[in-house]
């Protein structure tokens, strides 16, 4: 089974690096990786160049959006399964890859998804929020619940068959197609009960600066994917307040081991 792993970016010399790395380490090797760049300004594109004899497709060029870009990452993917990887962040461990596979192999899914943590920017050994996951019911989306978007890997026919991300929205356009996935009862889903990706605080969505316009969209979606209006709006977000309370009270080793 080939993996096709979209990495987006634009402007992140600091960390591509890493980013890079956590895929190139991967026990499993049957990746295809793609790099879609946003015509980079600063010092990404020097960062990235020494990878590029191992990197299976990297694009840089001007583009609308995220959610642009990543269309742009899947329409070149030819792997049987379809990841995001964003530029900030890195897998867990070298063996998320493998386990999402098997994960694939074992449940005969469509989609397999799982948990994340979001660490400190500059201290990516520092945990400030968890981003637990559990088995999916229909009736969670009502409350919130959606899995950490770079947690999901779908199967590429998925794409094919039921669309891209929607480039109307410039922020929430993962929460857009995860809740299409979920709703959609011909889309198998396999809940992996694994850490998948680190996630550093700061990136598109993690800012307090962008919380209101993320939380503008959010209603969009929620409204046109028919849920419970502001009740729902509100659920997505008290969600977060446990999330990030439990990191400060409990050390890493109990944290992984409770959830």
């Amino acid at each position: 089974m080939k993996v096709s792993i979209i990495t987006v970016v634009y402007n992140n010399e600091d960390t591509i690096a890493e980013c890079i790395e956590s895929v190139f380490s991967q026990t499993y090797h049957d990746i295809e990786y793609i790099i879609i760049d946003g015509n980079s300004t600063d010092g990404t594109k020097e960062k990235i160049k020494p990878y590029l004899d191992k990197i299976d497709c990297f694009i840089s060029e001007p583009d609308s959006g995220i959610f642009d870009a990543y269309n742009k990452g899947i329409k070149w993917a030819t792997g049987d399964v379809v990841g995001i990887l964003n530029s900030d962040d890195f897998f867990h461990s070298e063996r998320t890859i493998e386990k999402i596979v098997k994960a694939f192999d074992v449940s005969g899914s469509d989609l397999v998804y799982g948990k994340g943590v979001f660490v400190s920017k500059d201290n990516p050994n520092l945990i400030k929020r968890i981003y637990p996951s559990n088995p999916f019911k229909n009736s969670h989306l009502f409350f919130g619940w959606i899995p950490l978007h770079p947690t999901i890997y779908v199967k590429r026919k998925v794409y094919e068959e039921y669309g891209l991300y929607n480039k109307n929205y410039s922020i929430a356009g993962d929460y857009d197609i995860s809740l299409r996935w979920f709703k959609n009862k011909h889309i198998e889903k396999f809940y992996l009960k694994d850490w998948v990706v680190k996630m550093r605080l700061g990136g598109k969505s993690t800012t307090l600066a962008l919380q209101k316009k993320k939380s503008s969209e959010d209603m969009k979606i929620i409204k046109y994917h028919k849920l419970a209006g502001y009740l729902t709006l509100m659920f997505k977000i008290g969600r977060k307040i446990p999330h990030h309370l439990i990191p400060r009270m409990v050390d890493s080793k109990s944290l992984y081991r409770w959830f």
